[in-house]
């Protein structure tokens, strides 16, 4: 499917993990990361380990610490609650978009 593809331009246009990836192939790579997530290349990883649910995302630093930490528990609280399993999110701050190559 050439329609959802990014076009190649000179050199100076920034792409993430997703955009770079054919869309057809998406699903077959973020399946591996959520298998092997010691490659952290990815903005969003659900793992399933014995019980526990595991997200691991990286979001911009746009809010302040405390608000920052009060969403993060507030939302393990009610993801655990709604999937009746524990579920623990691993927050990496970055200070802007990650960019994975410039195209």
């Amino acid at each position: 499917n050439r329609v959802a593809r990014v076009r190649v331009g000179k050199g100076d246009k920034l792409v993430t993990y997703e955009e770079v990836q054919v869309p057809h192939y998406t699903a077959h790579c973020k399946g591996w990361l959520s298998l092997h997530a010691g490659c952290l290349v990815d903005q969003l990883i659900l793992k399933r380990w014995a019980n526990q649910l595991e997200i691991c995302v990286l979001v911009l630093r746009q809010l302040p610490a405390h608000n920052f930490y009060f969403l993060v528990g507030y939302s393990e609280t009610l993801l655990s609650h709604f999937y009746k399993c524990p579920v623990r999110l691993h927050l990496q701050t970055v200070p802007s978009k990650v960019v994975y190559k410039y195209i």
